[in-house]
């Protein structure tokens, strides 16, 4: 059997470890469309990649594309992840489910400076606007 002041330090370890976790993981809010999420994924993803990737925006000059809307989960999803390491762990999600999708983004880089370009950017993008 534990010592209690075991078992209260392992739950004061766990609470912190959580609050950690949680604040690595920023969430924008939650946007639904009025299309299914594959169709809004596309419509995300061609945009992204001209507005973020082939325009040179130095917000996003270090990372790559690396769209997944093939999913078997029905969340087609992109990532967007270090150039260097691309099969790391992602720094952007960007993913929608349903129909109409519900749309969220997350991850490192919605806890930067740059959160509010990439919530503006996306929201409009769901909602049929292709500009950058």
């Amino acid at each position: 059997m534990r010592h209690p002041s075991v078992a209260l330090r392992m739950s004061v370890l766990l609470a912190v470890l959580g609050a950690l976790v949680a604040s690595c993981q920023s969430h924008a809010p939650v946007v639904t469309t009025d299309k299914d999420a594959l169709s809004t994924m596309e419509r995300i993803m061609l945009s992204a990649n001209a507005c973020w990737f082939k325009s040179a925006n130095p917000t996003f000059a270090k990372y790559q594309l690396a769209p997944e809307l093939n999913s078997y989960t029905g969340r087609p999803r992109i990532l967007i992840v270090d150039r260097g390491h691309p099969t790391g762990r992602p720094s952007l999600v960007v993913q929608a489910e349903g129909n109409p999708a519900k749309l969220e983004a997350f991850g490192p880089m919605m806890s930067g400076a740059s959160a509010a370009q990439i919530t503006g950017d996306v929201n409009r993008w769901a909602n049929g606007n292709k500009g950058c």
